[in-house]
């Protein structure tokens, strides 16, 4: 019998790697040593390039209806709007932000899960690991007491920003704390004068308000509160922090949640240590600011995934895991500095400094471009991996398309249990060979390809692998060919 693949946490990232590796068809045990799954909100935001990968794995539809569907992003300043950046714009099929509360997520997660063959074992903890190079030997204890042995193919660690499987790696976790403390409402909001279906940003001189929808009548409120000590807040010092920014109008009532916290960015500089993997938190965490973090765990997942079931079912060189770790550690850096950016903008205490970063986004935004590309940032579907170890062909761009670039086409949205390949190309015989030649790495279709005279192979999460002219198969085939395993080719 197959040694299963151990994931450690189920929160969403956790969940996310159970759900891909078990519609691969790998064996996949997933612990988490809490009672029961959050029943809070937690992390709300979920961008496009999630809802894209998701889709992939046959749950979106689910995500879609329950989630509100944010239409733009405002900064204002008090009741006056600087600036409004639409999401319609966004490339991709789903072009909007879905707001839904991370206890949903979870729970909307889960239920796909079982769907797979696979349930959380809760009350269940990792206490120990060695990696045998072949295995992990892994130590868990059940509820009471009850301990077990395990033999895992390979260990993932999805156990968030305290990770025990971390810890005991010995990874150092860098970075630093931010001098500033926030407090945090997930409120019922009367008196709206902005539509509730769009997140907004409220500058103050005294400090920012950040409202977010979370339903039609609730919403969640974050405020800065400076160099303050981190305390738990009250609903009325809430109320009264948004009086003082010059937002009286709005009236708070029924919270729900009530919290309090400080920024961290810190980051591992590798994602793998042998058989052993990070994600999620555990590799990365950063400023909420552009609500990225949940979104970047969980596609680490979607990229690990994919590779570990190749690897698994012997049809690649175990090599291809080398990758993870540079691509997602690469988009990790990007995130850490965008959200630092942000952070620092939204915050700024200087009234001199406060009056010129209004006017300079007041006038920025209002070109309808820097809307557009902001907005995609935000989404995800900008996130590339252009220095990515498995791009191969010309590193200059064909047609407009380049190896590690994210290529989404309608195709892509077919569920599909096998990891594989696609190549897109004029279906000639050459390309018919190719495929025959590499039954298990490529689908047995022949896509159209963006341009007629190019090839473009594209991963199984929709980044392109490989980039040729038209004729020139050679570099398909030395791609995969190094890739394959030795019965492949």
């Amino acid at each position: 019998m197959s040694k299963p693949v151990l994931v450690i946490g189920a929160g969403p990232v956790g969940l996310t790697m159970a759900i891909e590796l078990a519609r691969y068809g790998v064996p996949v045990r997933i612990i988490d040593k809490l009672p029961t799954r959050t029943t809070q909100s937690r992390a709300l935001a979920i961008w496009p390039r999630t809802l894209e990968l998701l889709q992939a794995s046959g749950c979106v539809k689910a995500f879609v209806a329950n989630g509100l569907h944010a239409k733009a992003l405002r900064i204002h300043r008090g009741n006056k709007i600087l600036a409004r950046i639409p999401f319609k714009t966004i490339s991709s099929y789903f072009n909007y932000l879905l707001m839904l509360p991370q206890s949903e997520t979870e729970k909307l997660l889960e239920e796909h899960l079982k769907t797979l063959g696979c349930t959380v074992e809760r009350e269940t903890e990792l206490t120990d690991f060695v990696d045998k190079g072949d295995s992990v030997s892994c130590t868990l204890t059940h509820k009471e007491g009850k301990g077990e042995s395990l033999e895992a193919s390979w260990l993932i660690g999805c156990d968030g920003a305290h990770s025990f499987v971390r810890s005991k790696l010995g990874m150092v976790f860098e970075g630093d704390t931010l001098p500033i403390s926030f407090v945090l409402a997930d409120v019922r909001v009367a008196g709206l004068s902005i539509p509730p279906d769009e997140p907004t940003i409220f500058w103050h001189h005294d400090g920012a308000v950040m409202l977010f929808p979370i339903s039609r009548d609730r919403s969640r409120i974050i405020a800065d509160i400076g160099s303050a000590p981190l305390h738990m807040p009250d609903l009325e010092e809430i109320q009264e922090i948004i009086n003082q920014r010059g937002l009286g109008g709005l009236t708070l009532s029924d919270p729900v949640w009530l919290s309090d916290f400080e920024v961290n960015e810190r980051k591992v500089r590798e994602y793998r240590k042998g058989r052993i993997f990070l994600a999620g938190d555990a590799a990365h965490i950063h400023s909420p600011a552009g609500g990225q973090g949940m979104n970047m765990g969980m596609q680490d997942a979607f990229n690990l995934a994919w590779k570990l079931a190749l690897v698994e079912q012997k049809k690649v060189k175990p090599f291809l895991l080398d990758s993870y770790s540079i691509e997602r550690s690469a988009v990790a850096q990007k995130i850490l500095s965008d959200s630092r950016r942000m952070t620092k903008v939204v915050l700024l205490k200087n009234h001199n400094l406060q009056r010129l970063r209004n006017f300079i986004v007041k006038f920025i935004l209002s070109i309808p471009m820097v809307r557009h590309v902001i907005a995609n940032r935000l989404s995800g579907v900008m996130l590339n991996y252009p220095d990515s170890p498995l791009n191969a062909g010309s590193t200059r761009k064909l047609y407009g398309l380049g190896s590690g670039r994210r290529l989404i086409l309608k195709h892509h949205f077919q569920e599909s249990n096998v990891p594989q390949f696609l190549l897109l190309t004029r279906d000639t015989p050459e390309a018919r060979t190719m495929i025959l030649r590499y039954p298990l790495l490529l689908k047995a279709e022949v896509y159209s390809p963006p341009h007629k005279n190019g090839i473009w192979l594209v991963r199984p999460d929709g980044y392109i692998a490989a980039i040729a002219q038209s004729g020139n198969w050679s570099v398909i085939d030395t791609f995969l060919s190094s890739i394959a395993a030795n019965h492949e080719c």
